[in-house]
């Protein structure tokens, strides 16, 4: 008989367990203080009930761990110096959207070779996670695959719904359960709309397919996400940092009966992936809370050791420490600047 199913599939692995997981490599006492805290600190920002900001910041896409770490060290004692007015939340991503083909990502093929060890590669991310926690930062990822979060989202205090997915119904549903504040990016093409009905769509309850922790099909039901936000990352038409988009956009969601809270991410086609224009993008909404703007929550930079990005070449052996294989990112000397200038502008407000 002639099959009717499956008739692209060429191979149907099974993977460890979301609880096997955990139970391999588990949470502390300390670990769960981070992330709680991270989130809190978050939440209070969101609520207007804390006058910090936050910055999300690391590499585009982490494909090499121990850089990763080495980054998130260097961000730990920087919040050292300025965390009683910016919150440094390490951005570890380990999903890659694709427009079309190329290295989808840490979690599908962490070796970089097309090998797509998925269970080595939910073993990686877990791993930096908890050693990003034991520093006593706080982490950021962006959610592409709503089977990932069983896996790793609770040792994460923000995660973002990408320009790709913001109009995703699957996706608005997984964020009304999701423990953490969500930031969700407008479209590619630049438009608000899709991003603003998805913060309304995740607030509701929801009921939809997921799996638990011993890895079942199950139906999760869910009470809404009360801290979904809006997070500018311009569009094909062009950037859309400044203080005139900010306005508007401030209207469009107190006219949908949210509270005007944006994020800027100073790369993608705010900075039209030019890391050097992330400076200029970043200087702006500086200059924005100093004018006085109460409604930016926070700016994302996308940041590495190493200023630039190069190509995954093979074998993997031959790449630079410390420098992005997807966007181009900033240099850590200019980040921590950039970081300084903030901190130093919110102290004249406080």
């Amino acid at each position: 008989m002639e099959l009717t199913d499956n008739v692209n599939i060429v191979e149907i692995e099974p993977l460890i367990a979301p609880e096997a997981l955990k139970a391999e490599l588990p949470m502390s006492e300390s670990h769960t203080r981070v992330v709680l805290e991270g989130r809190r600190s978050i939440q209070r920002i969101l609520a207007g009930d804390d006058a910090r900001r936050m910055a999300i910041v690391g590499p585009c896409s982490v494909h090499d761990p121990d850089a990763a770490l080495e980054f998130a060290r260097r961000l730990r004692r920087l919040q050292d110096q300025v965390g009683e007015r910016v919150v440094l939340v390490m951005r570890a991503y380990f999903e890659k959207p694709r427009t079309s083909v190329g290295w989808k990502g840490m979690l599908y093929d962490p070796y970089l070779d097309n090998s797509d060890d998925m269970q080595e590669g939910f073993r990686r991310a877990r791993r930096l996670l908890l050693a990003v926690a034991e520093l006593g930062l706080p982490s950021a990822t962006e959610l592409l695959d709503p089977i990932v979060p069983q896996y790793l989202c609770d040792l994460v205090s923000w995660a973002a719904i990408g320009a790709r997915t913001t109009e995703s119904q699957i996706h608005r549903q997984m964020a009304s359960g999701l423990s953490m504040p969500i930031g969700f990016k407008n479209s590619t093409d630049g438009t608000l709309a899709s991003a603003i009905d998805g913060i309304r769509a995740a607030r509701s309850p929801h009921a939809f397919l997921g799996i638990t922790g011993e890895g079942r099909v199950a139906k999760a039901t869910t009470r809404g996400n009360r801290y979904g936000h809006l997070v500018h990352r311009g569009g094909v038409a062009g950037p859309n940092y400044a203080a005139e988009y900010v306005a508007f956009t401030e209207v469009l969601m107190r006219k949908a009966g949210l509270p005007a809270r944006i994020l800027i991410d100073c790369s993608h086609d705010n900075s039209r992936k030019d890391p050097k224009r992330q400076a200029t993008v970043f200087l702006d909404v500086v200059e924005q809370l100093r004018a006085g703007n109460r409604s930016i929550v926070g700016t994302m930079l996308e940041s590495f050791l190493e200023e630039g990005n190069q190509p995954l070449c093979q074998p993997p052996s031959g790449l630079k420490y410390g420098l992005s294989i997807t966007d181009k990112c900033l240099g850590w000397e200019e980040t921590e600047g950039l970081i300084r200038k903030l901190d130093e502008a919110l102290a004249s407000l406080f």
